[in-house]
């Protein structure tokens, strides 16, 4: 019984911690790694893939189409509640504490696209994928962060986060301005009448969250008809939701951020990657092929290049500060784990290549390759930092 009891203790714990959705990530991927290349690969395969025998959208007609597409709109939704709840009250609501994750972020996804662009070779087939290496993944990320413990300065948690969501709001804006199909007009003057609808009644002062929610489904369906990618429906149906706190220091974005972080990052997201992260290894694809090499430089070489040559920068000319009580090594860690881009950069293939199933093969072992050398790496810069003063 006394050991139960402490293998509860201990299970509570983990599912408190930062680490917690990071290390599920891990262990879905691992697992959709190992039954892509198991006898189970075809059933496997097919369980995402075959016709569901029924589907209330038929433009999402597998489980793999309602994940990508349906659940992670919730996913994109927390992202959007997570990006606003900062920009009014959190680190990017400073117009001088805002200035070095922004520039940071911004560096770090230009320069990743830059060493894609250099590695893919000049194959203009391959072009489209050169937003893959500019995501960072959150839950990856701070999950190891959390693992290294008290060796890191906490502004480095902070700053990472930081950067991370101004990466995600980057991301966004990509897959609606460069992977968006064909629009059809008439779907998206619904969405763009829906979103209006969400802005009144948010300054109308409705602080009940199921009138948001209900348009928030609405504005999902008329985006996912309109060619933008629906979960681009997420955050703006999450930009609408109130802040203003009431009396009881409650609003209804803080009590559905409250709400969604847990199924987010316990089921949506590890769901995501068993559906997508596994690739079949020895099957004529590898590594040094053009396009995972170029994913893989971009994520390792080019996020560490981009995010840590910018904070320097930004220090040097006076722009902005480093981080408090922190050490270059840390700094240089930091940006080794914004190459961990995993769930988005995996999101972004598939858009990618959409007609291409054979390149998203290919883009997975560079995701797969550039994440685990970049958390790999950052994790031991950081574990042999200077320990920050008490």
């Amino acid at each position: 019984m006394a050991g139960i009891l402490r293998s509860r203790g201990w299970l509570g714990r983990l599912g408190r911690s930062e680490a917690a959705p990071g290390l599920v990530l891990i262990a879905c991927a691992a697992a959709a790694l190992a039954l892509a290349n198991s006898p189970l690969a075809q059933a496997w395969h097919d369980l995402f893939h075959h016709p569901l025998p029924w589907t209330p959208l038929p433009r999402l007609d597998t489980l793999h189409l309602w994940i990508n597409d349906g659940l992670m709109a919730v996913f994109f939704f927390v992202v959007g509640l997570e990006i606003k709840r900062e920009i009014i009250v959190g680190e990017l609501a400073d117009p001088q504490r805002r200035r070095l994750p922004v520039v940071a972020a911004l560096a770090g996804m230009s320069v990743p696209a830059l060493v894609y662009l250099a590695a893919s070779r000049g194959d203009a087939a391959l072009h489209a994928g050169w937003a893959i290496p500019a995501a960072t993944d959150i839950a990856f990320a701070m999950g190891v962060l959390a693992l290294i413990g008290k060796r890191v300065p906490p502004s480095v948690r902070l700053f990472l986060l930081t950067v991370a969501i101004v990466d995600d709001l980057g991301a966004v804006a990509v897959i609606a301005i460069f992977y968006t199909a064909g629009i059809v007009w008439a779907w998206l003057g619904i969405a763009a009448a829906l979103f209006g609808a969400m802005v009144i009644l948010n300054r109308s002062g409705i602080r009940a969250s199921w009138p948001y929610i209900v348009l928030a489904i609405a504005l999902w369906a008329a985006v996912l008809h309109s060619g933008v990618h629906a979960t681009v429906a997420g955050v703006l149906a999450a930009l609408t939701v109130p802040m203003a706190l009431d009396r009881h220091g409650d609003s209804p974005l803080l009590r559905m951020e409250h709400a969604l972080v847990a199924p987010n990052g316990f089921l949506i997201v590890p769901l995501f990657g068993l559906a997508n992260a596994g690739v079949t290894l020895g099957g004529g694809s590898s590594l040094a092929d053009p396009l995972p090499l170029a994913i893989a430089a971009g994520l390792f070489i080019g996020k560490q290049v981009g995010v840590f040559s910018a904070v320097v920068a930004c220090e040097r000319l006076g722009f902005a500060p480093r981080p408090a009580g922190t050490h270059l090594s840390h700094l240089w860690g930091m940006a080794l784990l914004c190459g961990i881009g995993f769930t988005m950069s995996l999101f972004i293939a598939g858009l990618a290549f959409p007609t291409r199933p054979a390149l998203g093969e290919e883009a997975k072992i560079g995701i797969l390759a550039g994440s685990l050398l970049s958390a790999i790496a950052g994790a031991l810069v950081l574990r042999f930092s200077p320990k920050p003063a008490d």
